[in-house]
């Protein structure tokens, strides 16, 4: 242990670079405060607005700080011990397994959590509850960039290659993506890599601070990326710019996504996107021209009912011009959250079991088991994806436990999500925060943050980090892995689940050895001796892996597989009634969901609220006024927030950000279609109707 007075090396808690930081702690045990951390490589001590004020959400003053339970006299949420509190829950999780079987009890995770918890979480489903229903709110950051990989490459890490690599490419191709706004200390790899000779093109139908940057802004019709990426790689086979030598030598499928590409040629594209040709083409020179180059994406292609295919389309870009298993060069996707990549190796995706094992295969069943000391028979097979299982509770699933997540407000056609939250025979939420969906439980749980725990995450760049416990939680507040113990003691299953976070991950390790994501080369001392340790790492000799598929794909073959995509339409288009289209995002003062962010002061003097962005033309076709009360409609519903008029967004869309809850709550409207491999909703697209409120 640090000594009170020393400052302890950890990470921020928020999105997936997990940016490097100190916490100190202030005289007289009032608090932590930031200081700088040079020496993590990634941020190279920038932080931003939310990293800077992260200790803030730790005050007793907006946090939970003791448990709740809904009392039958007053209907309200009031105090409770954390026994009286503890029995409740597995009460009502055994009372609806024992009377509606296994599968009537859910448990919905969430990106946040460490992996250590995330792993925690994935076990009690399947071992103390016996249910496949588990899924997390990770579902909705890049699991179409995950298929998407795994059906190219046979592995899925967000970045096959480090940051670091990103300043010293040619050109990047950047989707979908603004880390002005998203992961501010991230702008200054593409800061760089221009300072270094290099060019930058950003997709996105917003000219957003990062698009502002760009060498080159293209700005489609939002849910059209793949058609763009298909007449690009059209345009790169009619001009000969493939790199024939790199598909014949390492990939498979080229036949076919050639002539799929083909079918996309460059005027059919323009009309589907707005795109012109003249920037079609400016586009492939500047990316096939430099010896090397690199697409990277984000939510924007993937929050699709086709953002498997769209981001398929994009790697088929890489591969055919040999952008892909080569230094400096490759596919990369942007994670969102701060341990959406961890949290989906280790189990709490519905068909995902430790180490990014299948959940289907009996290998992988038999080995993950014998860690766990259960039969492979006993283990439940997949469940339903984040979406499908929050549209069954009230229904098929009657009872669930949510850990780090607040889908009242983050979850597609959200009023639909919430009546169906409310419907439920009994819900019991761990969070930091009363968020709005924690203010719906039967139990409320107070667990721990991140400067209050020991945990891992995994970043963006498939590097492992470790964050040190730097201060001592409220007395009544308890970690979430103590919370699962105390669960499955009750359950009858309390063996085999530690509260040491230390011992957890060395339970991981074992779990993972041999798996896709292998953890079991790395410790807690090698990742504080190391400043992060790449995975896959198999053995503690082994080095890590910062760089992916140098020497082959994850392929059984070792080859790349090209995927042959079309264009089609989003799950809706505008019509006389929705003749326009919603997209949206976020913005820079705050995260996801906003139930931490939301409670910083200086966060919402920045951002105080929700707004809807349009363009200048369609403000005066319908009397709009800056300011003034907008509302939004969709087939789902009506959202409603004031103007903001810029002519940095297409005349035939409109912007909202997604942080706040009540009549400005932008997943309201969004559209729940879902992509037929990853699952993913189609937040990025809908059609809707604008009108003054």
């Amino acid at each position: 242990m640090r000594t009170p007075d020393s400052a302890t090396a950890t990470h921020c808690p928020y999105c997936a670079l997990q940016c490097g930081m100190n916490l100190r702690p202030l005289p007289g045990g009032a608090g932590v405060v930031v200081e700088e951390r040079a020496d993590f490589p990634v941020n190279r001590g920038a932080l931003c607005g939310k990293g800077r004020t992260a200790p803030a959400v730790l005050s007793s003053r907006v946090r939970l700080t003791g448990p709740l339970v809904r009392t039958h006299a007053t209907g309200r949420l009031e105090p409770a011990t954390w026994e009286e509190a503890l029995d409740a829950v597995a009460e009502g999780l055994a009372r609806t397994g024992r009377t509606h079987g296994p599968d009537a009890v859910g448990v919905f995770g969430g990106g946040g959590l460490t992996n250590e918890k995330a792993y925690a979480l994935g076990k009690f489903a399947r071992v103390a509850l016996r249910t496949s229903q588990i899924d997390y709110n990770g579902r909705f950051c890049m699991s179409s960039a995950a298929a998407a990989h795994q059906r190219a490459f046979g592995l899925d890490r967000g970045l096959p290659f480090p940051l670091e690599d990103v300043p010293r490419t040619g050109c990047v191709i950047l989707v979908g993506s603004n880390p002005a706004e998203t992961m501010p200390p991230a702008l200054r790899y593409f800061t760089e890599l221009q300072a270094n000779g290099g060019t930058l093109i950003v997709v996105d139908p917003r000219r957003t601070r990062t698009a502002d940057q760009a060498d080159l802004h293209l700005a489609p019709r939002p849910g059209t990326d793949l058609a763009l990426a298909l007449g690009l790689l059209h345009l790169v086979v009619a001009e000969g710019r493939t790199d024939e030598e790199f598909i014949a030598g390492r990939t498979t499928g080229w036949p076919q996504a050639r002539a799929a590409a083909m079918a996309h040629w460059p005027e059919l594209v323009e009309r589907i996107t707005g795109v012109p040709v003249p920037k079609l083409r400016e586009a492939v020179a500047l990316f096939c021209d430099p010896a090397s180059a690199m697409v990277l994406t984000a939510r924007g292609p993937e929050q699709q009912s086709k953002g498997t295919d769209t981001v398929g389309a994009w790697i088929n870009l890489c591969l055919a011009t040999g952008r892909a298993g080569r230094p400096l060069s490759g596919y990369g996707c942007l994670t969102g959250q701060g341990n959406g990549q961890g949290g989906r190796e280790h189990g709490q995706k519905a068909d995902q079991l430790p180490g990014y094992r299948k959940l289907t295969d009996p290998a992988a069943r038999a080995h993950v088991a014998e860690v766990w000391g259960v039969d492979p028979e006993s283990l439940p097979g997949p469940g339903r994806s984040a979406y499908e299982l929050l549209d069954a509770l009230g229904t098929e699933v009657k009872a669930l436990l949510l850990m780090g997540s607040n889908p009242v407000v983050s979850a597609p056609r959200a009023a639909h999500v919430e009546e169906r939250i409310r419907s439920l025979d009994f819900l019991a939420v761990a969070d930091v925060v009363l968020s709005e969906t924690a203010a719906l439980a039967d139990v409320v749980l107070p667990v721990t943050q991140w400067a209050e725990e020991t945990g891992t995450t995994t970043s963006l760049e498939g590097r492992v980090l470790l964050r040190r416990r730097a201060l001592t939680p409220p007395p009544g507040v308890r970690t979430d892995l103590d919370v699962l113990h105390d669960l499955a003691t009750r359950l009858g299953t309390g063996k085999g689940f530690p509260t040491d976070p230390e011992e957890v991950f060395e339970e991981l390790r074992r779990a993972s050895a041999g798996g896709p994501a292998d953890y079991s080369g790395i410790s807690y001392a090698r990742i504080e001796a190391e400043n992060g340790v790449f995975w896959p790492c198999p053995d503690e000799d082994h080095a890590g892996t910062p760089r992916l598929f140098l020497d082959r794909f994850a392929t059984e073959d070792g080859r790349a597989r090209f995927a042959p995509v079309t264009h089609r339409e989003a799950g809706e288009v505008p019509d006389a009634e929705y003749p326009l289209l919603l997209t949206t995002g976020r913005v820079v003062a705050q995260y996801q969901s906003g139930a931490q962010t939301r409670r910083v002061d200086e966060l919402n003097a920045a951002a105080p609220g929700p707004f809807v962005e349009l363009h200048p033309r369609l403000a005066t076709r319908i009397g709009a006024v800056e300011g003034a009360p907008l509302a939004v409609v969709s087939r789902r519903g009506r959202a409603v927030a004031p103007a903001r008029i810029t002519d940095t967004i297409r005349a035939d869309t409109v912007f909202m950000p997604f942080h706040w809850p009540g009549e400005g709550r932008a997943n309201t409207l969004t559209n729940p279609a879902l992509d037929p491999v990853s699952r993913m909703p189609e937040f990025k697209v809908c059609a809707v109707r604008v009108e003054p409120a």
